[in-house]
């Protein structure tokens, strides 16, 4: 911190403690230094979070008063009525995309629309996508060149950025966010998860957040730099990124007290490490988690790395972590089942302008991402859950464990739902489990079976606990799992819901 910049806080600090409000221009009779009144903003704005204060624009000047202490963030219904048109129709804003696309001119001092640009990100969309498929030492993904960068932020960074704001929206919901955040992204790369946060604060009222970043890359820096100081609403709060390797990061280095720490798309790119390892690193920055704070992470959907991030979040949970979603432990032990493929599954996004011009090729396919699958989970020490749900004592439902022995049967089950839709025109399919799973558990159901009682399936929300009676166990032998078929005569309903209501 410069000179200047200690005294201005220093006496920002006194007159704080002096008067409960006044106008930020007053600080200037204080001071030695000869500065204008947005220069002193410019100074002060990152550590307003810190001091607990609040400056909002009055004309030329600001008003300064002391913060509200944070309270549990409620979405007014003006609030979720934005967010949730947001979600259906989900697309990277008109400014944000010119914010990109500006960035892409000064980085390649071509228009960003240049055919020999478009070529060179489509080369580099393809040279990642071939690289993530690869296994052990050859799948080294890296972000050192600019086109790299390029290639992310027009295939992988929609998608990410918009289910980023899938996971707010319902930490919101949940009750798990507060009215003033300190976030931690580690492995933020260009930016995505800070972007998608502003965008969602845009839609919020009186709402702030305090964001520090880990990033090993200087493209990726010198990116994050160029966009989201540009994009970022007064309510956002930006550090400078810290630079250092995601496994190398000293907790002493990152801020006490952290609300939210996230890891999104980041675990599953570090190579030649165990999942033991991974669950370290976690645990060693979760010492500076809040005790009512929480850590996401967020991996691709895909079955190598779903399976990779259940396991990793049961190692965290061995380690002393508590798991609050998406998975529930309904019969109060833990879970058994080493491939567990869960995942959410939303509403696909509409392709950016970026995206559509990349795919004016003869193969338009390779570049457009719109799919909007993922899978997380969010740990914290406070042992607090999502779903609080456990099975009464002398409830006549069957557990996942036992299925061998009731197959060919109808029976009653309280489970997990899982995943999205997985059938085809003819069947629903869904993931299911109940926390007892020794093999996988799927929930089929034939369009032709669907009735009033049991249509709930279709509308339930990813991670909800359900009960299903009359269902059918078939074994699925080439698979190896078990299928939980709803007839007409099954019914679906919420647990713990009174039936009488």
């Amino acid at each position: 911190m410069k000179d200047s910049e200690k005294e201005i806080i220093s006496t920002l600090k006194y007159v704080s403690h002096m008067k409960p409000e006044f106008m930020l221009s007053e600080i200037q009779n204080y001071i030695t230094s000869d500065m204008s009144v947005e220069q002193i903003y410019d100074a002060v704005k990152p550590f307003l979070y810190e001091l607990d204060i609040d400056a909002c624009p009055d004309g030329a000047d600001f008003r300064i008063r002391l913060s509200t202490p944070a309270t549990v963030m409620q979405l007014t219904e003006e609030e979720v009525k934005k967010t949730e048109l947001f979600l259906r129709s989900a697309v990277v804003s008109a400014k944000l995309q010119t914010v990109i696309e500006q960035y892409i001119s000064k980085k390649t001092a071509k228009a960003w629309d240049d055919p020999v640009v478009l070529e060179r990100i489509r080369k580099a969309v393809v040279g990642q996508k071939n690289v993530y498929w690869k296994e052990g030492s050859s799948r080294k993904i890296s972000y050192e060149k600019g086109y790299n960068v390029l290639g992310y932020l027009a295939y992988q960074f929609p998608v990410y950025f918009v289910q980023f704001q899938h996971m707010l929206y319902e930490m919101a919901q949940a009750g798990i966010l507060k009215t003033r955040m300190k976030i931690l992204d580690v492995g933020t790369g260009p930016g995505t998860v800070p972007l998608a946060i502003a965008d969602f604060y845009k839609r919020l009222e009186g709402r702030k957040a305090d964001i520090y970043c880990v990033e090993l890359y200087d493209e990726n820096i010198e990116a994050f730099n160029s966009l989201v100081p540009h994009y970022a609403p007064d309510s956002v709060t930006l550090h400078e990124p810290i630079r250092s390797d995601v496994c190398k990061i000293k907790p002493e280095s990152l801020p006490e007290n952290i609300d939210l720490m996230v890891f999104s798309n980041v675990l599953n790119e570090i190579k030649d490490i165990t999942i033991e390892q991974k669950a370290g690193i976690v645990m060693k920055l979760a010492q500076r988690l809040a005790s009512d704070g929480s850590i996401l992470v967020i991996e691709p959907a895909d079955r190598a790395n779903s399976v990779e991030l259940r396991r990793l979040s049961v190692a965290l949970k061995e380690a002393g972590l508590g798991i609050y979603a998406p998975c529930s432990f309904i019969w109060g032990s833990g879970c058994s089942l080493e491939e567990c493929w869960s995942f959410e599954q939303k509403q696909d996004i509409n392709p950016t302008l970026l995206m559509r011009k990349l795919a004016e090729c003869d193969e338009p396919y390779r570049y457009i991402n719109t799919d909007l699958k993922y899978s997380y989970f969010i740990v914290r020490k406070d042992g607090l859950t999502k779903e609080c749900y456990r099975v009464p004592p002398k409830a006549r439902f069957a557990r996942f464990s036992k299925m061998g022995t009731h197959k060919d049967k109808r029976i009653n089950v309280v489970c997990s739902l899982m995943s999205g839709d997985l059938g085809d025109e003819k069947y629903s399919l869904y993931k299911v489990c109940d926390g007892t799973s020794r093999k996988a558990v799927y929930a089929v159901f034939p369009w032709h079976n669907v009735t009033e009682d049991n249509s709930l399936i279709k509308r339930a929300k990813y991670g909800e606990i359900l009960e299903l009676y009359n269902v059918l166990v078939n074994y699925n032998k080439e698979k190896d799992a078990y299928n939980l078929l709803l007839s007409k005569g099954s019914t679906v309903s919420r647990a713990g819901e009174d039936k009488n209501d």
